[in-house]
């Protein structure tokens, strides 16, 4: 099957751009019974990040996407990190040179620093002027005598071949034209990113290279390091650019779309996976909450279009309530959604008098069977309007009886109501009951008699209607609540 891999820079956390690239070549490779691999791309020493190369592994596993073969996993292709592999970019280097396809370069930093600062002084593109192209192997020899520093540069050729962009269809840039040799080989014995690239996809066994459009002008670059290997160059595909909505670069600054931020939040990976997939291209349908098994189903390749991918994020909470629901509705995902519920609940109210009866798995079942499609995360069940679930009220009857001198009355009315009640709750029935209960008071108004319930059932005075707290709270949890009122 195909190898595909994700090449991650350790310079930071996952954010959504890179977990779109991992999950397109997730999708690429379970299609086609293929290997997913992550190589961390560590080559730029100074930008390197302690932690994050863990941190990207730590979000693939996460999202529902690992890695076959990592840093972490190993695999038959490692070391999976590229600063583990400079032996052997310091073997190709060294065939290029052999070759004539590549040359030693002695130019100082100052003299490169001049090159472009005329360049840009006459408003053209700084680019390498190739000089040392022309060093003869006398020069050559001596310069190294003298112990000055060098790196190595690739001879660029005119007259690339064009080749097939998997979505981009046929291609080619004239790279000779527009830029300077390029470095391969830094002078610490570093490469650079073009020439790693192309050797660990090479020694990886790489079959498929799907990443973002803005690496599709450096291919036909990476082409030619291939011819001069003489390398069978793998296929290439360059995915569109993900923007934010109005088309602007998405913001890194805030960390607005760094996973960590939405894992942290609650959302659910699932959703994320949704919702990058539903802005780009590439599946035969576009319906809001797939799942990642039918993200693989629906992938091909070909239907991939070169329009830029806008993501509007206000969209992710709807996303988010769409599977939310799903995971309510699953079984075994509900258990986990209970014990993630039972443990928010500690957390945001455990100094308040939380009864152990209402961490009963059971109860806080009931309460997301119950608020299933009405929540977009789950913590909004422990926000303030919810917090009559898990706090028991304690209201005396003085202060019920400052709303209406009839509390007796109406306890016994509404407790009467739902001794009757055999029958689920809903909150057009409760409305309904509540109307013709009030009509049984001698003058209790209804709004002072929905105020009673409300304290009763929360001791708040704001909050959900009562029909929906009554509903929600179930038929046993009001009556207890009622009873506790009434004998206080």
């Amino acid at each position: 099957g195909p190898r595909v891999r994700f090449g991650p820079s350790p310079t930071g956390f996952l954010h959504l751009g890179g977990l779109r690239t991992a999950l397109y070549n997730y999708i690429f490779a379970k299609k086609h019974q293929g290997t997913f691999i992550l190589r961390v791309e560590d080559t730029d020493q100074n930008r390197v990040v302690p932690g994050a190369a863990e941190g990207i592994e730590d979000m693939l596993d996460w999202a529902g996407i690992p890695p076959d073969e990592s840093p972490g996993r190993g695999g038959p292709a490692g070391p999976y990190v590229q600063s583990q592999r400079l032996e052997l970019y310091g073997r190709a280097g060294a065939a290029l040179l052999a070759s004539g396809a590549a040359y030693r370069c002695f130019c100082s930093p100052q003299r490169l620093q001049l090159l472009r600062r005329d360049a840009l002084r006459s408003q053209q593109t700084p680019r390498y002027d190739n000089r040392c192209r022309h060093l003869t192997p006398t020069e050559v020899a001596q310069k190294l005598s003298q112990g000055l520093d060098c790196v190595i540069r690739f001879r660029l050729e005119k007259g690339v071949q064009p080749f097939q962009d998997l979505v981009y269809g046929w291609n080619k840039h004239e790279v000779a034209e527009v830029e300077g040799d390029p470095v391969i080989l830094k002078g610490d014995g570093f490469p650079t990113y073009h020439l790693a690239n192309v050797v660990d996809d090479h020694y990886m066994g790489i079959t498929h290279v799907l990443r973002g459009t803005e690496w599709l002008a450096s291919t036909s670059k990476h082409l030619l390091l291939y011819k001069a290997f003489g390398w069978e160059p793998p296929q290439f595909g360059h995915l569109p650019l993900l923007l934010n909505k109005d088309g602007g670069k998405l913001s890194k600054r805030q960390g607005d779309i760094f996973l960590e931020r939405f894992a942290r939040d609650g959302f659910l990976p699932e959703a994320l996976l949704d919702i990058v997939t539903n802005c780009g291209s590439g599946f035969t349908e576009k319906q809001m909450g797939r799942t990642l098994e039918e993200l693989i189903s629906q992938f091909e390749v070909g239907r991939i279009t070169t329009h830029s991918a806008l993501l509007d994020l206000e969209a992710l909470p709807e996303f988010n309530r769409i599977h939310l629901t799903r995971h309510i509705e699953n079984q075994g995902l509900r258990q986990k959604l209970v014990r993630e519920l039972q443990g928010l609940v500690e957390l945001v109210y455990g100094d308040q008098q939380v009864d152990p009866d209402v961490l009963e798995n059971e109860y806080v079942e009931r309460v997301l069977l119950l608020r299933k499609g009405h929540i977009s995360l789950l913590k909004n069940l422990v926000s303030s309007d919810y917090s009559y679930l898990w706090v028991r009220p304690s209201v005396s009857r003085q202060q019920l009886q400052t709303i209406s001198a009839e509390v007796d009355e109406i306890g016994k009315l509404v407790l009467g109501l739902l001794t009757r009640q055999t029958a689920a709750l809903t909150v057009e029935e409760v409305n309904k009951d509540l109307k013709s209960l009030q009509k049984q008071t001698r003058e209790t108004k209804y709004s002072s008699m929905m105020q009673l319930l409300r304290l009763v059932l929360s001791g708040r005075q704001h909050g959900p209607s009562v029909a929906e707290m009554m509903v929600t709270l179930g038929a046993e949890e009001v009556c207890g609540r009622i009873r506790r009122a009434l004998s206080s």
